[in-house]
């Protein structure tokens, strides 16, 4: 059903100089009460009075658009809307939002009967929900049930619509207006009544998800509906989960909204900082586009894009942006050329003409890499090596761990490239006498993006993976042994081939490769 996306929202706010705050709370002893704004999803303390007698007033001037609310000791709340005008509402603890009454508010009047009537309307929907669940599809019980449902949404949409008309040069009249879907034409059809787009609509509903949105009005992104709004259209049921179409579709939401903005603030920091911390595969790339264009970009003046950042959590940002700029999907990251276990012979995946190479960073001492590098050479003598699929490992081998990185390899007959920084080449290339000159010699075979790594390929944990084409390009990254396994089958045609690591036996803690 098409209703209002709003969680228990009661009233709305405005921006207004000396205008009062004031709400009278019945059966409710003196207390501290706080005034709480949002920002997205955000709820933020905005000011602290003392209710003396049922009474508190707030100074409204301090407070930007958007929606406020009255927030109780008990973490119950009532939410209103200030819009350069005095508000007035009482109500009577604890039922704050079906016991308000709006006493002064031409705004919040027009909303509190609009959240009952919506509030009713759902209840009655529900009800007959309920009931047809209970029917047989087809039978007339059932159709005049459905009949009923369609009525109350029809009713509910004219209701809103109705708001927005008598109501556009006001708040609530676009908080409503946002809230509501947009309206879907018909599919195109042939001569004989056919569908011929049949993904019209949904190709219509995305473009114009936002069609409903004032972009140039902040105070609506002082509204949890906003972020709905946005979290919905960033949905995998909304959008193709691909980096490259998330990243597409972000810049276009966001080369909308005017630079400076909170709006444009608020959505360039959740959709990077959502898709940083992602779980999906390769959507870290959204993460290092969007940091790319939106904060670490200079402006006309010379200065980075993302004024409202302090410089040393910006500076963070545009490292690790700059660092996996190359370790992202479709890039082709950084050779390694090191030595293998004679520390003597150099090898290198560029040079590698295999079909598929799995580039693997692990250390002996690791307890996730001494359970998966096993499972790893299992599938190489089982799968990989025969259809031209190759493992480049690099281990740690400085120090100790060269003996342990050497015996492990040999214990687990490893067949496929095992390359590290030897603890031979590490003394080389730290050496500081006679001017680095064995540095010097060692940058003639192999470079300083190979002898740092992990720096490199920002490995703060081990193991990790990435899976090349044969062009040495990232298909993909952090994967387990068994996902592994089954994207290369699948890649390479072998979807009925027998599986060696069967997801359900597998345990995610052992077996992820970040």
């Amino acid at each position: 059903m098409r209703f209002l996306l709003i969680t228990a929202i009661v009233c709305m706010s405005s921006f207004s100089f000396g205008q009062k705050l004031k709400f009278k709370v019945g059966n409710h002893a003196d207390t501290t009460v706080h005034l709480v704004r949002y920002l997205g999803k955000g709820l933020y303390y905005a000011d602290t009075a003392e209710l003396k007698n049922g009474i508190v007033e707030f100074d409204g001037s301090k407070q930007k658009p958007g929606i406020l609310a009255l927030f109780l000791p008990d973490q119950k709340m009532l939410e209103f809307v200030y819009n350069n005008e005095e508000v007035f509402i009482e109500t009577t603890y604890p039922s704050l939002l079906t016991t308000s009454k709006v006493k002064k508010s031409e705004e919040n009047k027009i909303f509190h009967a609009y959240v009952n009537m919506i509030n009713t309307e759902r209840t009655k929907a529900k009800n007959f929900q309920d009931r047809r669940t209970k029917q047989e599809a087809g039978t007339d019980e059932y159709k005049r049930l459905t009949e009923k449902i369609d009525e109350t949404t029809k009713g509910v949409v004219a209701y809103q619509q109705n708001i927005v008309e008598q109501h556009s040069d006001m708040l609530v009249g676009k908080v409503v207006k946002m809230s509501m879907d947009i309206e879907i034409p018909d599919p195109p059809k042939d001569e004989n009544g056919v569908v011929t787009d049949s993904s019209f609509s949904y190709r219509y509903y995305r473009d114009h998800f936002f069609d409903n949105f004032d972009f140039n009005d902040d105070r609506l992104v002082r509204t949890p509906i906003f972020h709905s709004k946005l979290a919905n259209y960033f949905a995998q049921d909304m959008m193709i989960p691909h980096c490259d179409t998330v990243i597409k579709y972000a810049f276009e939401l966001c080369d909308r909204i005017p630079e400076g903005s909170d709006t444009y603030q608020y959505v360039v920091s959740w959709i990077t900082s959502t898709y940083e911390k992602s779980k999906i595969m390769n959507m870290d790339k959204v993460f290092v586009k969007m940091a790319e264009r939106y904060y670490c970009s200079l402006d006309e003046n010379g200065d980075r894009k993302a004024f409202w950042v302090k410089k040393e959590t910006l500076d963070k940002i545009c490292e690790k942006a700059e660092t996996n700029s190359r370790l992202v999907f479709g890039m082709r990251p950084p050779n390694v050329i090191l030595r293998d276990t004679t520390d003597v012979n150099w090898k290198d995946f560029y040079s590698l003409k295999s079909e598929y190479t799995i580039l693997y960073f692990w250390d002996p001492e690791c307890g996730h890499c001494k359970k998966i590098t096993p499972k790893l050479q299992t599938l190489y003598s089982k799968k990989f090596r025969d259809r031209n699929i190759e493992i480049f490992a690099v281990g740690k081998a400085v120090g100790e761990e060269f003996g342990k990185w050497k015996a492990f390899i040999k214990k687990h007959n490893l067949e496929f490239i095992n390359v590290g920084v030897t603890d031979q080449l590490y003394r080389d290339a730290a050496d500081k006498e006679n001017n680095q000159a064995k540095l010097k010699e060692l940058l003639k075979t192999t470079t300083i993006e190979s002898l740092n790594y992990q720096q490199t390929y920002d490995i703060f944990s081990t193991p990790r993976v990435f899976v090349l084409d044969k062009d040495k390009n990232i298909i993909a990254k952090s994967l387990s042994v068994s996902q592994l396994e089954n994207l290369l089958d699948r890649l390479q045609g072998h979807s009925d081939a027998e599986v060696l690591f069967p997801a359900e036996e597998e345990d995610p803690e052992e077996s992820q490769m970040h």
